[in-house]
């Protein structure tokens, strides 16, 4: 049964995909307010897919650590639902992803009209240049800037080292870091189409100071809050030892 309600949300996921992407598109003749209330309203409706189909559900705790001013996001990477609930977190949102997804059609349009910055992830000194050329611009805008520093989704319980481009990018823009840690990996794999029922756990961590600091000394600060606070969060962590 949970595999069968899985793939009846993935269909109408897929589809929802479509359909709000090209209201999105359409709304980029209006404002960007408009823009971003046709984005929350794919989140939201996906997300109560996710609730009455396959019975999951999530909670925030943290909001409080939430600074008035809008900074860099650096957040876990392990399924597609932090890219859905990430609407529902902060305010205006750019998200830091792979060029790829901008090829695909209507999506793409859509992704390049809420102002996403897209990156060749093989570039790597282009692709961090990138980032913080066009992630200064956002901020200055009042965008919250959201990077996957792990680069890749990866499973419960693994890690790897941070990319240097949000650490780089808020130090240079004068910004704080807000660390976003979650346990979805644990619901919704990475691979394959089951999504387990349960309650999804996302901390907001205290923000991160990075004036007068360097790239890898802010990211270890960050990974060290991150992965201590996945161990006490997912059940995937339980043997993450050393790797982490």
């Amino acid at each position: 049964m949970i595999y069968l309600r899985s793939v009846l949300f993935t269909v109408i996921f897929i589809l929802a995909i479509l359909v709000f992407s090209g209201v999105v598109v359409v709304s980029g003749l209006f404002s960007r307010e408009t823009r971003f209330k046709a984005a929350r309203g794919w989140s939201t409706f996906n997300l109560w897919l996710l609730r009455v189909i396959c019975g999951l559900d999530y909670e925030i705790e943290g909001r409080e650590n939430i600074p008035a001013e809008n900074c860099v996001v650096l957040t876990k990477h392990q399924s597609t639902f932090e890219t859905i609930v990430g609407f529902q977190l902060f305010p205006t949102i750019c998200w830091v992803l792979k060029r790829e997804l901008m090829w695909i059609p209507v999506l793409g349009w859509a992704l390049s009209v809420i102002e996403s910055i897209p990156i060749n992830r093989k570039a790597h000194g282009t692709a961090v240049r990138q980032v913080v050329r066009i992630g200064k611009k956002r901020l200055a805008e009042g965008f919250w800037v959201f990077i996957f520093p792990e680069g890749t989704r990866m499973a419960p319980g693994t890690t790897r080292k941070y990319g240097i481009s949000g650490a780089l990018l808020a130090r240079d823009a004068g910004r704080q870091i807000v660390p976003v840690a979650h346990n979805a990996g644990d619901y919704w794999p990475r691979r394959g189409l089951r999504k387990k029922p349960g309650t999804v756990r996302i901390v907001i961590g205290p923000p991160v100071d990075t004036a007068g600091k360097k790239p890898d000394a802010i990211n270890l600060e960050v990974q060290e809050w991150m992965e201590k606070t996945m161990r006490r969060i997912s059940a995937g962590y339980e043997n993450l030892g050393a790797s982490a």
